[in-house]
């Protein structure tokens, strides 16, 4: 299977961040979410059923972000790499995590993880 269904640039803002003035404020953070999915099925068929509903991962992801107290990047991504992977049986799964203008001179920075076999 090499079919991807992906999200992308899912912003939210939450608290993250190690410094005391980042834990006083919201912060924009930007997701780009592939995950492996056979889509044969649901071609076949047309059904919603049939597929990685990709709108409930985002309600997920969201509602995870915006609830956040962690400190670091690396712990909400991986955190949402394992939600993803158990609550929708995803075998695969590629984050992106982008902190947006959290360093002077650069759009993003942030972490990827790609966790599983890509088939």
């Amino acid at each position: 299977m090499s079919d991807i269904v992906f999200i992308h640039d899912l912003q939210v803002s939450c608290v993250i961040g190690v410094f005391d003035w980042e834990r006083k404020i919201k912060q924009k953070l930007s997701f780009d979410i592939e995950m492996a999915a056979d889509t044969t099925a649901a071609a076949k068929t047309d059904d919603l059923n049939d597929a990685l509903d990709y709108k409930e991962v985002a309600k997920r992801v969201v509602a995870r972000v915006e609830s956040n107290q962690d400190l670091l990047v690396e712990k909400l991504a991986n955190d949402l790499v394992d939600m993803i992977q158990k609550d929708f049986s995803v075998s695969w799964v590629r984050l992106k995590l982008q902190k947006l203008g959290a360093v002077t001179g650069s759009k993003s920075v942030g972490v990827i993880l790609e966790r599983g076999k890509r088939d």
